[in-house]
């Protein structure tokens, strides 16, 4: 699919430069740019996706986990000590 894009003249001296004497070209450049910015804003739609998803099942159940209890667990298992993973709670509504 062939797409045209219009860009300032100040970036596309910029891109010229970042890719001069490399063997990148311009439009791979590009490309790549493109590529990774989309999947940049595909990770961030799913993690909002997922984070509305974890707030509605907390509403829905009431149960969640507290932060001081999460943070020890993993302070324990960095330092190598086997712990048991926390417990739930039911948190007021």
């Amino acid at each position: 699919m062939a797409t045209s894009i219009k860009l300032p003249d100040e970036l596309k001296e910029r891109v010229a430069r970042v890719v001069k004497g490399t063997e990148q070209s311009v439009h791979a450049f590009m490309v790549a740019a493109i590529r990774v910015e989309t999947e940049r804003a595909e990770a961030r739609r799913r993690f909002h996706a997922d984070a509305l998803a974890a707030r509605a099942a907390f509403r829905a159940t009431g149960l969640g986990y507290a932060l001081s209890d999460i943070e020890a667990h993993y302070r324990a298992r960095l330092h190598g000590r086997k712990t048991r993973r926390p417990k739930p709670k039911v948190w007021p509504k």
